[in-house]
């Protein structure tokens, strides 16, 4: 991976030099942050053995990411990302996700190509062609990079993008192409006096998903033929001192099983959000979702709300919805991933000074549907989690998050006391930049 961001710095840098420099623009930029924080009665699973303190830790962390984008002019532009991940004291090369630069001599490799691709115009149509970033139904459906391709035609308040995803190449041989995974999307924007609508469309298909599921998702490992699609509308509305959103998806289709028999996917998902400003020095919030859950996994209906690979990514409380520390879970929460759980959250925020905000919220999450428990009965309940970040800029260009998070768990994520009864609590702070 560091041989091919050198290659591409190269590379960038040879055309940059092949050129009147007036022919060309290069545009740098880029964000940091390093965290610290300590998280304990992190329910999960030690040595074969499920305790309050399997995931317990206090640990330092940081994130580079550096943008360097070639604009040519107007109708061209070659754009990049890079990020670079490292885990103070880290020595092991991917241990938690990290590179093993943060060992001493702090050398090791950690540098990934997030974007890397062709943004050019052909008249009143965009090109984005190559490693990209994509978000589609309010992140409840997709947010993530991708490599493939998104066409656009925009006129006058609105825009029609055309989505096309290589979600899994299935590599040689004459049968090969079978176990490829496509999407195909479209996800046209319009909007008009603080309103925006967005409807959206989005189509998974793969003659053999067996490969795909073996290697990215589970669920999908005992897939042939997949046929998957959602449909689903976005309303936004924002203007002073109002913000309003809703998204609805529904997920349909239908797979085939190795050895025969089929499932059909019949699952959805609703959410909401509302931001109320009341006089700029106070506002209140609130939002909710809701994915269904499958009600009898034997069967040959799939109820419950997924995407393939979880290219979604929703991020809500801080510690049931990987929140600002984003890294370890508690016991049977999904966090980013919305699936069979339903949410509900009331906050506010208030800013005493230009510099400093605090904002509170309370959440409770329910699983959807009844999951089954170690000690062999069936529960649904999460727990409520209380949430505090305090932010304050200490320069111009420089923040300091402080953040504490309590979840007064129940029965699900504690398997019903099994081992203790302790909650989950967070502590942590974040320092960050962008230019």
């Amino acid at each position: 991976m560091k041989k091919l961001v050198v290659l591409a710095l190269a590379a960038l840098c040879v055309v940059a030099f092949s050129i009147p420099a007036s022919a060309m623009e290069v545009e740098f930029g880029g964000y940091f942050r390093t965290r610290w924080w300590t998280q304990q009665n992190w329910y999960g699973v030690e040595n074969g053995v499920f305790t309050p303190e399997a995931q317990d830790i206090t640990n330092f962390d940081q994130r580079t990411r550096l943008y360097l984008d070639a604009i040519f002019h107007e109708n061209l532009k070659f754009i990049n990302k890079f990020e670079i991940d490292a885990r103070w004291g880290n020595a092991n090369a991917n241990a938690g996700g990290y590179g093993a630069d943060g060992d001493f001599g702090t050398d090791g490799v950690g540098v990934e190509v997030k974007n890397s691709y062709a943004d050019f115009n052909l008249g009143p149509v965009n090109f984005k062609v190559g490693l990209q970033g994509i978000a589609l139904g309010s992140s409840f459906l997709m947010d993530n990079d991708f490599a493939g391709a998104v066409i656009s035609y925009s006129g006058d308040n609105f825009t029609i993008p055309f989505i096309y995803v290589k979600g899994m190449e299935g590599g040689l041989g004459e049968d090969a192409d079978d176990f490829d995974l496509d999407a195909f999307g479209i996800s046209p924007e319009f909007a008009f006096g603080g309103v925006a609508i967005n409807p959206f469309a989005l189509y998974f298909y793969s003659e053999d998903a067996s490969l795909f599921g073996a290697r990215k998702d589970g669920r999908l490992a005992n897939t042939e033929e997949l046929n998957l699609w959602y449909a689903g509308l976005t309303l936004e509305f924002d203007k002073d001192p109002v913000w309003f959103w809703t998204t609805g998806i529904y997920q349909g289709g239908d797979m085939d099983l190795i050895g025969g028999g089929s499932v059909d996917f019949s699952a959805y998902l609703a959410a909401a959000g509302l931001d109320v400003d009341l006089g700029g020095m106070f506002s209140i919030h609130a939002e909710g979702f809701y994915a269904s859950g499958d009600d009898d996994a034997a069967d040959d209906d799939w109820e419950m709300f997924f995407v393939p690979s979880t290219s979604d990514s929703y991020y809500w409380a801080e510690i049931m919805g990987f929140g600002m520390f984003d890294w370890y879970l508690p016991n049977n929460v999904d966090g980013d991933q919305i699936e069979n759980v339903w949410a509900a959250n009331l906050g506010f925020t208030v800013k005493p000074m230009d510099k400093l905000k605090i904002t509170l919220d309370g959440w409770y999450a329910q699983k959807t549907e009844e999951i089954l428990l170690l000690d062999g009965t069936m529960g649904d309940a999460m727990g409520i989690e209380v949430d505090m970040v305090i932010t304050y800029q200490l320069v111009e260009g420089l923040n300091l998050d402080v953040v504490g998070a309590y979840l007064f768990a129940d029965e699900v994520i504690t398997e019903n006391d099994i081992n203790g009864d302790d909650d989950p609590y967070l502590v942590g702070s974040r320092l960050s930049l962008s230019f």
